[in-house]
């Protein structure tokens, strides 16, 4: 596939200061789309733009709050004149066993991986309805399809974000049938996520059976390579989409060998 898939493009890419986001910012400027870059760490992020080059416009903005999303959306229809692909990227991961869960990390789950993604979509959709075309890209996780010890918060924030999406894209294609809404499933990454992650422990994944850490998502693969699946998912695709091979087959594999 072509360096320039994207030289008509304009997106926006949200969690862009570091891991998947930075990688995705970064191989779409490769390709030659107009990218629009959010996140809250202003230093982290500007280098980022610098080696997507200027075609890049960076946003400081916490996306999970309502106000910056417009805010972000605003600037990017200021700087290229429009949107065509909003990619929803921002995302944290909790380390906890089920019985020491709070109410505050519960929050903290539907804030970052769910609110965040709600309100990117409904600030661009109109917009998009209005073109009659474009793209919602949503970065979800394998363990939202597979819920599994320590991390059962974040997967049922993530499984929260798959349904919202699954219902969006049958209500669109109804009335919209050109605006394709994406869920990217990755399995485990080597970025620094983890040691983001609420009440992270180290070890953690070890701890688990070995089905588990397959169905997961078998070798960890770099952000690098789930953003070459990411961008080319974002420029064509449509439903859900693997970065790994066969990852759905594992899936469905561990889900039928559960206790019926």
């Amino acid at each position: 596939m072509g360096k320039r898939d994207f030289s008509d493009q304009v997106v926006v890419v949200t969690g862009a200061s570091g891991g998947v986001g930075a990688a995705t910012a970064e191989e779409l400027a490769r390709r030659g789309a107009s990218v629009v870059l959010a996140a809250r760490r202003a230093g982290p992020l500007g280098e980022v733009a610098r080696r997507c080059g200027d075609q890049a416009h960076c946003v400081v903005a916490d996306v999970t709050k309502r106000d910056d999303v417009q805010r972000l959306f605003n600037e990017a229809v200021a700087k290229f004149g429009r949107v065509d692909i909003w990619i929803n990227n921002v995302g944290r991961g909790i380390g906890r066993p089920l019985l020491e869960i709070t109410d505050d990390d519960v929050d903290a789950m539907i804030r970052d991986n769910l609110k965040s993604v709600l309100y990117g979509m409904q600030v661009v959709t109109p917009h998009l309805q209005a073109r009659g075309t474009g793209a919602i890209v949503n970065v979800s996780s394998l363990l939202g399809r597979t819920p599994l010890p320590p991390r059962a918060a974040y997967a049922a924030a993530k499984a929260a974000m798959m349904s919202l999406s699954e219902a969006f894209r049958i209500e669109l294609a109804g009335s919209h049938p050109e605006i394709r809404v994406v869920v990217v499933y990755p399995g485990r990454i080597a970025t620094d996520f983890g040691h983001n992650a609420l009440g992270q422990r180290m070890g953690d994944s070890g701890k688990l059976p070995t089905e588990v850490l397959a169905a997961i998502g078998g070798a960890t693969q770099t952000a690098e390579e789930v953003a070459q699946v990411l961008c080319d998912a974002a420029l064509n695709r449509r439903g859900d989409v693997y970065t790994q091979p066969n990852a759905f087959a594992k899936v469905r594999e561990y889900l039928e060998r559960q206790p019926g």
